[in-house]
């Protein structure tokens, strides 16, 4: 298998899209404009000598992911007061409230690690899952200004946005995923979490080069054409994946089971978690 084993870091500034730039949905614009003011709440304390406390899973969490929660919750409330939350903190703290067809799943602060580690690359998700699939999701990168948005037939966009800055005046750009090249896959896999079954799916692959990404950037990458496959074997809960699911599934890729069937939402009987999958263009 011809591999490059330095892990490299992810492309976050995607080459320039040929496609034909389409504005956001006025539904769209709305998560867009809660993820940025999510965003500009977790920058501030990124800002400051923050620390970080232990659930019950063992999973860290800081006040800048309680306060981006509560920022999300209010307002996904004012917009959409009919429609049930599921979101990881409320979740953590045993507030779930019951699901049908229609719900948000909510990740305020996705790569606590690499929030704590300070190297960008963590994201706001917020996702809205019709009939067990995302049909719209942002993620949107404050550390990186980056924005990502997702809405299926609607096409996915990426914008550069900084939390100060005016949605309004934001420049969308069409993104969609690529063909797999022939000399190779260039494979996202997380920094923090590789494990023997990644190792041996990873060895079936003709791989070019694995890249370093943490967070639901890692299916933005993909579906900016920057990347081809990331697999994950390791646990995900549904607030982590489903924004960024809903982005990659708009750029014309897909998001399966390790067993091949799609990856859906509202899994109560399992808690809400996912189980392995593969993520490709």
């Amino acid at each position: 298998m011809p591999m490059n084993e330095t892990i490299e870091r992810a492309n976050l500034c995607p080459r320039r899209s040929i496609l034909k730039n389409i504005a956001p949905s006025s539904r769209a614009l709305i998560l867009a404009d809660i993820a940025q003011r999510a965003g500009a709440k977790i920058m501030e304390v990124y800002a400051t000598e923050f620390s970080a406390n232990q659930k019950a899973d063992l999973s860290p969490v800081t006040i800048a992911d309680e306060h981006a929660e509560t920022i999300i919750l209010d307002e996904l409330k004012r917009h959409w007061p009919d429609i049930p939350v599921v979101a990881e903190e409320a979740a953590a703290a045993g507030k779930i409230p019951t699901v049908a067809q229609r719900f948000f799943l909510v990740d305020p602060l996705d790569g606590t690690k690499e929030f704590l580690s300070r190297n960008g690359e963590f994201t706001v998700n917020i996702a809205l899952i019709e009939n067990g699939l995302p049909v719209l999701g942002v993620v949107y990168a404050p550390a990186l200004s980056r924005m990502f948005l997702g809405e299926m037939n609607q096409g996915a966009q990426l914008c550069t946005l900084g939390v100060s800055e005016r949605l309004n005046n934001a420049v969308w750009q069409s993104i969609e995923t690529r063909p797999l090249p022939v000399d190779g896959a260039t494979v996202l896999a997380s920094r923090s979490h590789r494990d023997a079954e990644t190792e041996a799916y990873l060895a079936t692959l003709n791989v070019k080069k694995i890249i370093g990404a943490g967070s639901s950037l890692k299916f933005c990458t993909i579906a900016a054409g920057d990347a081809d496959i990331y697999p994950r074997f390791g646990r995900t809960m549904e607030w982590d994946t489903a924004a960024g699911q809903a982005v990659l599934m708009a750029a014309g890729g897909k998001v399966n089971c390790a067993t091949g069937e799609p990856l859906v939402y509202g899994k109560t009987q399992r808690g809400f978690d996912n189980p392995a999958f593969i993520a490709s263009a």
